[in-house]
């Protein structure tokens, strides 16, 4: 039980109708989940609104109702009106779980891409040091030994509060964290005392309906952590680098490879083999020190200054710091599978055009004597993206293998077609194999010296999404049942 006036302390809101004396057994968003006694916060939503539905949230037993506008209740029920509910659940669910952020030091990481890498780099480093490490990301939260798969890059902040509270009691020190434009626009992340906000790199994504207005809007969103967090470390190289830390608030580093970064990277070296590609640099600035990250390509460099700036504030030593990035992985992200001393095989989450081209640009600096690409496209999606990601693979990879993906409720031969609209404006040599083992065995069956495949669309997913059903399907697997059917 929780006492309303204590919830309602820090919330700028207005009680027009009832009392705040008393307790209530639960806070709670969801009308599906209402308790007799509780808080309940109306959220209007792109289909739902529930502050058209506080009649039956209260016959089911809510004593407190929170909204941003006038609704009408019965006696004996309270009435707060607040100038936004997303903003006030953020803040009525930190007070609910105990302010648990306070007892963490929370690093949040936002930008187009690299959010997930970065996240588990920093958290690999950290934990390597001694810390105990909580993470909420894209994949997946971790809370000691437990992980919970992800729904969101960032949760609904009822949830985020409550992974906090987890974190704390399982004796987290830290607990590191994707921070989406979306969750920053609808105030997932109010009220949390950011230790470090980090800002990796912008690009135009996630605008249209239900997302972003325009790049203005999703730049000035990115911008809002860094008016939220007490050291903010930022990109320097990225074109949007002003646009993104315009007002900030924080005490500012800078990384990249720039002559003004406070970390900068310089002597880049690509280190490629047979089943490894790497590579290797020398900081300087803040710093002074020769590292090596078992991660392809420039991108990779950028990820791995952010998290070493990051463990600065955390006195890891240098040899620490070597140690794991040496041995960092995150999975479905440029994730190296060993299966021949021949040539190199990957399994990546690259979905759309900018991903894939970004990735398979990286791969070609490798000069591999082919580049393989084996990737689908999901169903009920854009069509767009298919021609896109058709004409991408056909320019870059010597050979493309177009499979399955996620059909959902398409068939998969018709995506396979929307594919080679794109690849036809290529001179791309490609097959099509529809299921996703057999397009695998191909690839692994026909690898030569000095190649390199990569896997690319599923990444960390361990399904197949086929006519509204999930079917357990894991790459991993795929591949060790390939080479032992082949063995």
């Amino acid at each position: 039980m929780k006492a309303v006036s204590g919830l309602l302390e820090h919330l700028d809101g207005q009680v027009i109708k009832g009392t705040v004396e008393g307790e209530i057994s639960a806070l709670v968003y969801d009308s599906r989940k209402v308790t007799k006694d509780c808080m309940f916060v109306c959220i209007k939503g792109a289909v739902y609104d529930s502050h058209e539905h506080t009649e039956e949230v209260v016959n089911k037993g809510a004593r407190v109702i929170v909204a941003e506008r006038s609704v009408e209740v019965p006696e004996g029920v309270t009435l707060v009106l607040v100038p936004d509910t997303r903003c006030a659940l953020a803040l009525l669910s930190a007070a609910y779980f105990d302010h648990p952020a306070r007892k963490l030091k929370v690093i949040g990481i936002t930008g187009t891409k690299g959010k997930t890498t970065t996240t588990f780099m920093v958290r690999e480093i950290l934990e390597h040091a001694g810390y105990k490490v909580g993470l909420m990301g894209t994949i997946e939260t971790i809370i000691g030994e437990k992980r919970i798969p992800a729904n969101n890059t960032t949760p609904e902040s009822y949830m985020v509060q409550e992974y906090f509270a987890q974190m704390v009691e399982a004796g987290c020190q830290v607990c590191v964290m994707e921070v989406s434009s979306q969750g920053l626009m609808m105030h997932r992340t109010a009220g949390i005392p950011f230790e470090i906000g980090i800002f990796t790199n912008l690009a135009p994504d996630h605008i249209g309906p239900n997302e972003h207005a325009s790049f203005e809007e999703y730049a000035a969103c990115k911008g809002l952590l860094f008016r939220q967090c007490r050291i903010g470390i930022a990109n320097v190289d990225d074109t949007h680098f002003e646009k993104v830390l315009k007002g900030h608030t924080c005490a500012l580093e800078t990384i990249g490879f720039s002559e003004k970064a406070d970390y900068r990277a310089s002597q880049v070296e690509l280190i490629g083999r047979p089943g490894y590609l790497g590579v290797s640099y020398h900081i300087s600035g803040k710093m002074d020190l020769d590292v090596e990250i078992d991660l392809p390509g420039t991108f990779s460099v950028y990820n791995s200054l952010v998290a070493i700036a990051v463990c600065e504030h955390f006195q890891v030593s240098q040899a620490d710091l070597k140690e794991a990035l040496k041995v960092v992985k995150t999975k479905g992200r440029i994730e190296m599978i060993k299966v021949s001393e021949d040539f190199t095989l990957m399994i990546d989450y690259a979905h759309n055009a900018m991903s894939l081209e970004s990735l398979l640009l990286t791969l070609k600096e490798y000069h591999p004597k082919r580049l393989i690409c084996v990737f689908g496209c999901g169903g009920n999606r854009s069509r767009l993206r298919r021609y896109e990601m058709g004409e991408v693979s056909g320019r870059l990879a010597d050979l493309t293998v177009i499979t399955s993906d996620n059909p959902r409720f398409e068939e998969p031969q018709a995506i396979l077609d929307d594919i080679k609209v794109g690849m036809a404006r290529t001179d791309g040599a490609f097959v099509e194999i529809i299921d996703r083992k057999e397009a695998i065995r191909y690839a692994i069956e026909n690898g030569q010296k000095g190649d390199v495949i990569v896997l690319a669309g599923k990444g960390h997913e361990d399904y197949q999404e086929i006519k509204g059903k999930k079917y357990p399907m894991d790459e991993r697997d795929l591949i060790r049942q390939v080479l032992e059917e082949l063995a």
